[in-house]
């Protein structure tokens, strides 16, 4: 029992011996070692701060083709899908009636034009009174309107395309009976794409004409396509509280059809050379942000001001600058102005008041 206590009281002793010899690593006379870290630079880069939604693509002009006047039809000039240029005759419909009817008229123009040839003739000569004149003009003016009445259902009974596009299928067969405003084929420009999409009317102060955006769509989920904004809708729709964006994607390989679905990334502002930091440097406290900022191999707590997230990086507003390195990892352990060094770059110095350091 008693050589069990001295045993005690010979280890309490050599346990106070030590504990009193030894100072706090960092503190003056200390034997303090730096930190081994992780260090990262600062990085500048060009930072955009984008809204997200979701949108649909139309066509840039797109048109039901539909006679004007009835009638058979006589000819069908256009390949289903084929891509035709502006003017292009589509549809010929028998004229065969109005072309009777423009000659009939033509001779009626005829008569009255020389009933109006007399009827000068005579006035020069005082043997018809002035209204007499006016009749025959006006016959002969309506003789003209009734030509060109008869010049325009004849246009009309070809039928042409008004702008240069892709045509769809094809809705009627060579010899059938169509009225005014049947349908006949779809014409659809898409050289260039229009999209629209919906955003929340908070983001209306920050939108603008000309702003760029990019797109995807499920036909070719590796690609992504970019466009610009050309025009925002003049109101805020009442129940959802949005307002329709408008754009302009270019198509030159047909890729893009009207209808498909679009996931949508606007650019609303762009920050370029903007400083970005690892997100694992961030030290949050008190409700402050912080960085441990590397000077001459001292890590140095410095407070910094944030701004827009990366994937993966922190955009510091204040507090660094470009020149900076800061602590990614092994910051937990830190205090403001203790030796580090980074352990995949360099190798631990030696600490104060080491024996190697003087041999």
């Amino acid at each position: 029992m008693n050589s069990l206590v001295v045993a005690c009281c010979i280890t309490f002793a050599l346990i106070m011996v030590s504990t009193a010899g030894a100072q706090p690593a960092g503190k003056p006379g200390g034997k303090a070692r730096a930190m081994p870290v992780q260090l990262a630079p600062v990085k500048q880069s060009t930072v955009t701060n984008d809204a997200t939604a979701v949108g649909t693509l139309l066509a840039n002009e797109s048109v039901m083709i539909r006679p004007e006047i009835a009638g058979r039809v006589t000819a069908i000039h256009f390949n289903e899908g084929e891509r035709v240029a502006a003017g292009t005759k589509l549809i010929s419909i028998d004229s065969a009636e109005i072309q009777a009817q423009r000659a009939a008229s033509e001779s009626e123009r005829l008569l009255s034009q020389q009933r109006h040839d007399r009827a000068v003739e005579l006035y020069s000569k005082k043997f018809i009174s002035s209204q007499a004149l006016d009749e025959a003009r006006a016959n002969l003016s309506r003789a003209k309107a009734r030509i060109e009445e008869d010049d325009a259902r004849l246009r009309k009974s070809d039928i042409r395309a008004p702008f240069a596009g892709t045509l769809g299928l094809r809705m009627i067969s060579p010899g059938a009976y169509v009225k005014a405003g049947d349908d006949v084929v779809r014409l659809e420009d898409t050289s260039v794409i229009k999209l629209d999409f919906r955003l929340p009317e908070t983001f209306l102060a920050r939108l603008r004409r000309d702003q760029p955006l990019t797109l995807q769509v499920d036909a070719y989920p590796e690609r992504v396509f970019k466009g610009r904004t050309y025009a925002i809708d003049s109101s805020v729709d009442e129940k959802t509280r949005t307002v329709l964006v408008r754009a302009r994607v270019p198509n030159a390989g047909g890729e893009l059809k009207p209808g498909m679905f679009a996931r949508v990334s606007l650019v609303l502002d762009s920050f370029p050379n903007a400083l970005l930091i690892p997100e694992q440097a961030i030290v949050p406290r008190g409700g402050q942000t912080f960085v441990f900022r590397v000077v001459e191999g001292k890590a140095l707590l410095t407070a910094v001001e944030t701004g827009n997230r990366v994937p993966g990086e922190v955009q510091v507003l204040k507090g660094l600058s470009a020149t900076d390195r800061v602590v990614t990892d092994g910051h937990q352990k830190l205090q403001d102005g203790m030796m580090v060094f980074d352990v995949k770059t360099a190798k631990p110095p030696p600490a104060s008041g080491d024996p190697a350091k003087g041999r």
